[in-house]
């Protein structure tokens, strides 16, 4: 039996009509709830393990236990506030922002405003100091106070990168203008905030980012980022909305099944391809169509002597396009509609290196993806794997899914990848020339990894991406020894149907002439023939 109260609710939308939505509506949600079909591949890489950091994880058993390090870190950040400030003004700042903190958030926030501001007060504290710690790195911070504040949490390698691994996820941030506020409090002036705020982030995402960040590139405005996981993505793809895409939106039906909309090409001479083996089957008919003892063959009264003619005249009419004027253009095959497939059409690295095509590491971010004809040279960005990376290529996929209005760039170039590594030998091809550089225990691993991201929410078209697909494929499909397979694979191996079908008529053939032969006598043709030619 339901337990909806009618009374409640309709106080409850007396009170939203009257006072709104206690949320600031002309403002975008940054932080999302990870969708249904990314979480369900691996629900560990979206949900944090042992810290919450904001309102959709803070209840949790698990992890309540860490409040007790977040309110220690609370209490060492009241020291460090300006004008003897107590740690209440720190919360009372945030509560006036409280409608623009619930705006952040894509689910409706169901606790109170105070107690949010204090929530976001206890978690900022908690964080800038973790992050202080990367603010040294960077030669910001002089005095030794963070790390040793930090040194119960960093105490083990594991309890690190487990620490780090939560922070990153798309359900567990809180607004970086948050943060901005609370350094304002503990410094001069917004501008000195921002500077020391800039200083930690960029230290975060050098430690945790998998591409190498390149030091002559611009500055990223803290003031412009949403949370930390939106500063650790424009890091890796810059200028990313400035693009425009072709996108294919892809829906679920009710069964799970993934239904899209065109837009994506694929080669239709792919392996197996059974309009292939119809189209051989229509030249063979066509020609003996044309030979006058099949035309006269008494295809009536054989097939009520021999039974089985009538199954194979039925899977002629099947196998045969045109027959019965039920024809299939091109359009209607099922080759020509959208492929229901997760995986990118390419080659694997281990294909593309036995046609001679080689692979080049770059230095920069994945806009430096690209392929040269001329050099037969695919250029890919080094990217580096250790336990922290699949969370971390996990989360800025979903994030980019939840938030990107434009392209999926790096939901793309995780296809690419994912497309190209096929096995363990692909990654090891890759290591030797750079691009991967391998912290795992093995190979196989990091290829496990990438042939485990193939879910995605949306196919998109990255310009830059799309055109070093295309290119490879060009090349790849143009080799001698590639035509030779796929003409192996798709007229032989693929053909079964075709090899069963001539075993078929060959059984026929000789059945008939032994009927024939029974019926007539066929030494007496053979004694005429021989007479004729005698005479």
């Amino acid at each position: 039996m339901s337990n909806f109260d009618e009374s409640q609710w309709i106080d409850s939308v007396r009170g939203i009509l009257k006072n709104g939505l206690g949320i600031d509506t002309d403002l975008r949600p940054s932080i999302f709830t990870v969708p249904k079909t990314l979480m369900s591949s691996d629900p560990d890489s979206y949900t944090p393990q042992q810290l919450a950091i904001g309102p959709y994880h803070y209840w949790r058993p698990g992890l309540y236990e860490m409040e007790r390090y977040k309110l220690a870190a609370a209490i060492r950040a009241e020291t460090y506030l300006l004008g003897n400030h107590k740690f209440e003004y720190v919360v009372d700042q945030l509560e006036k922002h409280v409608l623009r903190i619930r705006a952040c958030y894509q689910k409706v926030l169901t606790i109170s405003n105070e107690a949010l501001a204090w929530m976001m007060a206890i978690d900022a504290s908690f964080l800038l100091e973790f992050l202080m710690v990367y603010a040294m790195k960077e030669g910001k911070v002089t005095t030794t106070y963070p790390s040793k504040s930090m040194s119960h949490l960093s105490g083990t390698k594991a309890a690190l990168n487990t620490i780090l691994r939560d922070l990153v996820m798309l359900e567990n941030q809180i607004p970086l203008f948050v943060l901005r506020k609370m350094l304002e409090v503990e410094y001069s002036s917004l501008e000195a905030a921002d500077e020391m705020l800039q200083a930690m982030l960029i230290g975060f995402c050098e430690e945790l980012s998998p591409f190498n960040m390149m030091k002559d590139t611009p500055v990223i405005n803290v003031s412009e980022c949403q949370h930390l996981l939106d500063y650790l993505y424009n890091t890796i793809v810059p200028n990313a909305q400035e693009t425009k895409v072709e996108i294919t939106v892809v829906v679920e039906d009710q069964s799970g099944e993934a239904k899209q909309s065109a837009t994506i090409e694929i080669d239709a001479a792919a392996a197996g391809d059974p309009t292939s083996v119809k189209k051989l089957f229509s030249l063979i008919w066509k020609y003996l169509s044309k030979v006058n003892f099949v035309k006269r063959l008494p295809w009536g009264k054989l097939s009520k002597a021999l039974p089985g003619i009538s199954l194979i005249v039925q899977m002629i009419q099947q196998m045969i396009p045109g027959k019965n004027g039920k024809e299939k253009s091109d359009d209607d095959s099922d080759m020509n509609k959208p492929p229901l497939m997760e995986e990118i059409t390419i080659p694997s690295v281990t294909e593309l290196a036995d046609s001679l095509v080689h692979f080049t590491a770059t230095t920069g971010d994945i806009s430096t993806v690209r392929f040269d004809a001329k050099k037969r040279t695919i250029h890919l960005p080094t990217i580096s794997f250790d336990v922290n990376t699949e969370v971390i290529l996990r989360n800025l996929v979903a994030y980019e899914a939840s938030y990107a209005s434009g392209p999926l760039v790096f939901t793309r170039y995780t296809e690419l990848m994912n497309g190209i590594i096929d096995s363990e030998e692909d990654v090891k091809l890759l290591r030797e020339k750079g691009i991967i550089l391998n912290r795992l225990k093995s190979d196989a691993e990091v290829a496990n990894l990438w042939n485990g991201m193939s879910k995605s929410i949306r196919l998109t078209k990255v310009p830059h991406i799309d055109k070093a697909i295309e290119g490879v494929n060009k090349y790849y499909n143009r080799q001698w020894n590639v035509k030779f397979r796929k003409n192996m694979r798709a007229y032989v191996f693929g053909s079964w149907k075709c090899l069963t079908f001539l075993a078929a008529i060959t059984l026929l053939f000789l059945t008939m002439v032994q009927s024939f032969c029974s019926v007539y006598n066929c030494r007496k043709f053979k004694f005429v023939s021989g007479s004729s030619s005698a005479g």
